[in-house]
């Protein structure tokens, strides 16, 4: 006996409830297979259902999209501090500055190791003890680092900070289309189960394969087994045989037919 599956995405089940509907519509109240309530439900439910699948997708998009624009501010930011301290560190190893100026910027005076700065939260918080340091070094009548100047890895860092906080706003907004798509997809879940319960309900009274093509009218979804679809496909086969067999006999008597009618045509043609 086939069984049926609930839709497991999102198309399906848009697809499901719409045939729902559209059968509720062109069937008279008096003669559905489900209540008139849950067609409301589906005439309210699905437009709302499909926008946040649309809205999701767009959000997801405009990620992407920014995504790529964001990597590269992220390299440029983390390259130009980069430079900026390696710099610094090549004008203490030449003696322009003293050890002491790595303080100014949260670094070890005795090292020239520089801050991987492998994330964007390590980029942010050595971006900032860099620029403030840098900025409080100059206002004690320091000589500036140059090439680049704080001025210009200013610039870029704010570039990153700027794209940096208009990603999070794009990851949340993409994440909480995603959790009410979670609630919707429930919800598109529950309603489908309680229609094809209505319908399975409604046809039990009919013979097996007319209640299944009721229920499928109604966007039911009916799967077989592996050894139901092979004794079907069985049953198929040896239908379509006799089938043949009984197509190739009936032409075989009809040619017979015809053989006797041409053979009395031609002994009347020859007695004439």
């Amino acid at each position: 006996m086939p069984y049926r599956r609930l839709p497991n995405t999102d198309a399906a089940r848009i697809r499901a409830m719409k045939i729902a509907l559209q059968k509720g519509k062109e069937v008279p109240p008096g003669k559905m297979a489900y209540s008139a309530k849950t067609v409301m439900r589906l005439d309210n439910f699905i437009p709302q259902f499909e926008h946040n699948i649309q809205l999701h997708r767009q959000a997801l998009n405009s990620q992407n999209k920014e995504c790529r624009a964001h990597s590269e501010l992220v390299i440029k930011a983390r390259i130009y501090l980069t430079h900026f301290i390696r710099v610094m560190n090549m004008a203490i190893f030449r003696g322009d500055l003293p050890a002491e100026t790595r303080a100014y910027y949260g670094l070890a005076t005795n090292e020239s190791t520089i801050p991987t700065l492998r994330n964007e939260n390590e980029l942010i918080t050595w971006g900032r003890r860099i620029i403030e340091g840098e900025e409080y070094r100059l206002r004690k009548g320091g000589s500036p680092v140059t090439n680049p100047t704080i001025a210009v890895v200013k610039i870029r860092f704010e570039s990153f900070m700027e794209s940096n906080n208009n990603h999070r706003i794009l990851i949340k907004k993409t994440q909480d289309y995603a959790e009410r798509t979670v609630e919707f997809r429930s919800e598109a879940d529950e309603i489908i189960l309680q229609i094809w319960n209505e319908v399975e309900a409604t046809h039990s009274s009919l013979p097996e394969d007319i209640r299944r093509k009721e229920c499928e009218d109604y966007g039911l979804v009916y799967f077989y087994r592996k050894n139901e679809l092979e004794n079907t496909q069985t049953i198929d086969a040896e239908t379509e045989k006799l089938h043949i067999e009984k197509t190739e006999t009936e032409n075989t008597e009809t040619e017979k037919v015809q053989a006797e009618k041409i053979s009395d045509t031609i002994i009347e043609q020859q007695l004439s």
